[in-house]
């Protein structure tokens, strides 16, 4: 019998031998890829706005349609790859995310590329959370630390390259460099998944599409309210409300379905488990905070303070380098200290770095700026790994991949939310803040205390000029206003920790979530 076993082994095909070095380069290059487009494009807004003849808040459907066209897709991508194999996924990926890439480079007009930026997105959310699966396979279990640790601190690449190269694109070429950057790297990676991503075993599943799509809708309707809001009045559009109504509806029958079908996309009992609700929140916060908080600085420094492109995206960077150092600072705490300690750390310093933005001014140098962002990507960064751990510490084993995908889900509903709600709130409040600075300016408090003000503003450049200033302080107001906001959200956040019950160590088996 043992000959037998002897000869069957000996006549078995024998696989090629991984080359884990290039594969991992691979997989790393395609989460910058993917990553790299969080953020490269929100330096060039300024320069889109005037190319486009689009206003300010119409720009941020070119951030939030990328961003919700990747919560849509994400939860689908374990899905995908069963059916058709991780390799062939992670190419047709890969050629999509090119694809469309260059076609937000060739759009001449805001519907063409929010249309592309949201194929893009529905082409590039499969590339992060594959990358972290090629590497759990391809490194045996006592490597997958050292591997996520590699990982997480190469993700962190995408974003803090992206306002540089960015900057840097804009300034010398043209803004849609930012998207046409994607196309060599794009061809690149196909060529290395090509010629380095073994065969992936494919699995045949059901999936529960209907839940999908109601989700789905529920999603891209409210997107749609919180995007056209400002543009309609708000709920005295028609629009709004059949929008704001498939919203609720959608969102009503998603949540009956999802009580009472026997496979659902997002099962309920994920709920039951406390410190999963609770990490959910607390990523919803960070989705917020964190690119709300990117999407609003490069406006303010080009259009408010007048700084060229590219030192706007390096202004932008610090916060990266912060969320690489915590990181590596992280690493040391985890399992030496409360996960709950570490948490309010996080939160704390980010809140400080909110604060901090609170005293910006028009006047002012880059110096509080670039210490804001440190603070910020500290705080993030702190925070981050152990809240992954604490949110899945507690959940069953077999809830865990529909939680991951739930939590990434959250992530980027919070972002996308987030950029529209700050964007519709700086519009309408440097109207407001406008309407009451103006109503102290009169040719009568001018003629008592700077007459000569009052003969410069007379004349038609005079009056065009101090409106313009006038518009300036308003602006920036609303600025801080947002930032404000966000302030006492992060403050408001944090005393849910109270909620999280403490666990001795994270399971062995635990997922290891993508800090995008």
């Amino acid at each position: 019998m043992s000959q037998t076993v002897s000869a069957t082994t000996t006549a078995a095909p024998e696989r090629p031998p991984l080359n884990r070095t290039m594969i991992t380069l691979t997989v790393m290059l395609t989460s910058i890829l993917q990553t790299l487009d969080n953020t490269i494009a929100n330096v060039a807004l300024p320069k889109m706005q005037g190319s486009l003849s689009a206003t300010q808040d119409q720009m941020t459907w070119v951030l939030t349609s990328y961003i919700v066209a990747a919560a849509i897709m994400t939860p689908l991508t374990g899905w995908l790859a069963g059916q058709f194999g991780r390799r062939r996924l992670f190419l047709a990926s890969v050629v999509g995310f090119t694809i469309t890439s260059m076609f937000c480079g060739l759009a001449q007009t805001l519907p063409q590329i929010v249309l592309f930026r949201f194929l893009q997105g529905l082409a590039g959310a499969a590339l992060v959370p594959m990358s972290q699966a090629v590497l759990f396979d391809i490194n045996p279990p006592e490597n997958h630390g050292k591997a996520m640790a590699a990982w997480g601190q190469g993700v962190l690449l995408g974003p803090m390259l992206g306002p540089i190269l960015g900057g840097w694109l804009t300034d010398n070429y043209s803004w849609r460099w930012v998207f046409y950057i994607n196309v060599p790297l794009g061809i690149l990676a196909f060529v290395g998944l090509l010629a380095f991503l073994p065969e992936g075993e494919t699995r045949r599943s059901r999936f529960d599409f209907f839940g999908f799509a109601l989700l789905s809708i529920a999603i891209a309707a409210l997107q749609l309210v919180l995007d056209r809001g400002p543009l309609k009045d708000w709920f005295g559009s028609n629009e709004i409300w059949i929008e704001a109504t498939v919203a609720g509806l959608a969102f009503y029958l998603f949540m009956v379905h999802s009580a009472t079908s026997p496979n659902p996309f997002i099962r309920p009992s994920l709920f039951k488990d406390r410190n999963f609700l609770t990490g959910n929140v607390f990523i919803f916060v960070v989705g917020i905070v964190l690119f709300a908080t990117l999407a609003l600085l490069p406006p303010l420094l080009q259009n408010l303070m007048n700084y060229p492109v590219y030192q706007a995206g390096l202004l932008t960077a610090p916060r990266s380098l912060g969320s690489l150092a915590a990181m590596l600072i992280v690493g040391r705490m985890v399992g030496k200290f409360d996960a709950r300690l570490i948490i309010g750390i996080g939160f704390g310093l980010t809140a400080l770095s909110l604060w901090l933005m609170t005293r910006f001014d028009i006047q002012m140098n880059g110096v509080p700026v670039f210490w804001s962002g440190v603070f910020q990507g500290l705080g993030t960064g702190i925070a981050y790994v152990p809240m992954a751990a604490m949110t899945f510490a507690t959940l069953s084993p077999q809830l865990r991949n529909e939680g991951t995908a739930l939590f990434s889900l959250t992530r980027n509903i919070g972002s996308s939310v987030g950029i529209s709600v700050v964007q519709a709130l700086l519009v309408s409040n440097t109207q407001v803040v406008h309407a009451a600075l103006a109503e102290h300016v009169s040719p009568y408090n001018l003629a008592a205390r700077n007459p000569e003000l009052l003969a410069q503003i007379t004349s038609h450049t005079g009056a065009a000029a101090f409106n313009g200033a006038l518009t300036a302080q308003a602006t920036m107001i609303a600025y801080i206003d947002d930032f404000q906001l966000m302030f006492i959200l992060t403050l408001l956040a944090m005393p849910l920790l109270l909620l999280v019950r403490a666990a001795k160590s994270a399971p062995k088996d635990a997922p290891h979530v993508a800090a995008e």
